[in-house]
């Protein structure tokens, strides 16, 4: 999202503010509403005057992590080859790895609450480095379905742990850009994750894949490690179940999380599956499919990146609504490719592909800026967490729905589910938004 805009919406003081959501400098800042110019600044955990630099450190974390979890989705095929199993059965990979992301992820995050958050970032990045090793190096189909389970508690835990620090060690004026800043992190590896990951397993196979996220993990624990001094981490309390449940109990933020819920559902239902349709219904070969996956990453990038500006100038409600609706309508337009005759099919699901790219990803920046903007400045990272979790939990579900109708054949069905669940989100949305008149 534009950093600019989280900037304001995290950024502003707000007169029910609960200190309980920050670390002791916040909570200051939150109750006097008032801030000195050193607590404006942050102590930056000893990286300058800016205090910007452990958030650019951190989000090295997010991009190996957002990486290997969008990699996966090109490789489905090849995968299922080398196992000797369907597509539809390789596909509990994601299903799996998304599940276990979006339960452990408040439990890991409550019960390591007490430790140092430098401590708990360098645990999470460590055995996720190994996870992927593990992965490049696993028998079979069993050992890497272990190895993404260790990866996504380490992702489940790194995320919001890297948020929460970069926030504190930034201050308060310049919280909503440490944020943004660790999210460009995932923003990158939303553009770059799928054709890298295309790119790569085509190349070298699937394995090197899991080989290249480990370098990335291996940096960012060194970047971690070397970057950010021991005491920044320490005395910055953790949200704990209470008070995340505190937080859902919020209206405005559990309705929001509603329609995270089915966009979600929608977007993973035809996500990893890409590859496998581009096959079935156009007939395309890894290079094809290859040109077209950097296709979708070069929108969802411009979707993801242009979110924020028209976040800014339009206003995130209105944002939102108009993704959800292109969604929609770009995935009726990949259920009229499947039953539309060549050369007509090629340019409608290629067209389709591109909306789809761009309107999944606008919707993210907006929602996420609503979401900071429904309840006090400090709970900002709680908030944003459990929308990661609620993500995490439709990324399962329609990643399970999409598999069920590759398993029989309805690829007509995939798009019609996803743009179902996308007009449900809107439905809901459309719901807030009238309460809010």
């Amino acid at each position: 999202m534009s950093i600019h805009s989280f900037r304001r919406a995290a950024a502003r003081p707000r007169p029910d503010a609960d200190p309980r959501f920050a670390g002791p400098e916040l909570a200051r800042v939150a109750t006097s509403r008032t801030a000195s110019p050193a607590e404006e600044g942050g102590d930056g955990g000893g990286q300058g005057p800016s205090g910007l630099a452990p958030a650019a450190i951190m989000a090295l974390g997010t991009f190996a992590i957002g990486a290997e979890g969008f990699m996966i989705a090109p490789l489905l095929p090849r995968m299922a080859e080398d196992f000797g199993m369907s597509v539809p059965a390789t596909a509990s990979l994601v299903v799996v790895f998304t599940l276990a992301l979006a339960v452990s992820s408040p439990l890991s995050t409550a019960l390591t609450g007490s430790l140092n958050r430098r401590s708990v970032l360098l645990l999470a990045m460590g055995v996720f480095t190994a996870a992927n090793l593990a992965a490049a190096l696993s028998p079979g189909f069993w050992g890497l379905m272990a190895a993404r389970v260790f990866m996504a508690a380490c992702s489940g835990l790194y995320v919001p742990a890297a948020n929460a620090l970069a926030g504190a060690l930034a201050g308060p004026a310049r919280r909503g850009r440490a944020l943004g800043i660790v999210s460009g992190g995932m923003t990158l590896a939303i553009a770059l994750g799928l054709p890298l990951g295309a790119a790569v397993g085509h190349a070298f196979g699937w394995r090197a894949t899991f080989l290249g996220v480990a370098v990335l993990g291996a940096a960012a624990f060194a970047g971690i490690f070397l970057g950010i001094r021991p005491a920044a981490g320490r005395g910055l309390p953790s949200a704990g179940l209470a008070e995340r449940l505190g937080v859902v109990r919020q209206a405005p933020v559990r309705r929001l999380l509603a329609v995270t819920l089915f966009w979600s559902i929608g977007a993973y239902e035809t996500y990893p599956y890409i590859a496998a349709w581009l096959t079935a219904v156009l007939g395309f070969g890894s290079s094809e499919i290859g040109w077209t996956v950097s296709m979708w990453g070069a929108f969802a990038a411009a979707g993801v990146l242009s979110g924020g500006a028209l976040n800014d100038r339009f206003g995130s409600n209105r944002v939102a609504r108009v993704s959800l609706a292109l969604l929609a309508l770009a995935y009726l337009a990949l259920a009229a490719a499947t039953v539309t005759a060549q050369p007509e099919a090629t340019p409608l699901a290629l067209g389709a592909i591109a909306l789809w790219g761009f309107a999944v990803w606008s919707f993210f920046p907006a929602q996420m800026a609503r979401l900071v903007a429904a309840g006090p400045a400090e709970q900002a990272p709680v908030a944003l967490a459990l929308n990661t979790s609620t993500m995490y939990f439709g990324f399962s579900l329609g990643s399970a729905i999409g598999a069920a109708a590759l398993g029989v054949q309805a690829l007509w069905a995939i798009g019609l589910i996803a743009a179902a669940a996308e007009v449900v989100a809107l439905a809901l949305d459309g719901r807030l938004a009238r309460r809010r008149r």
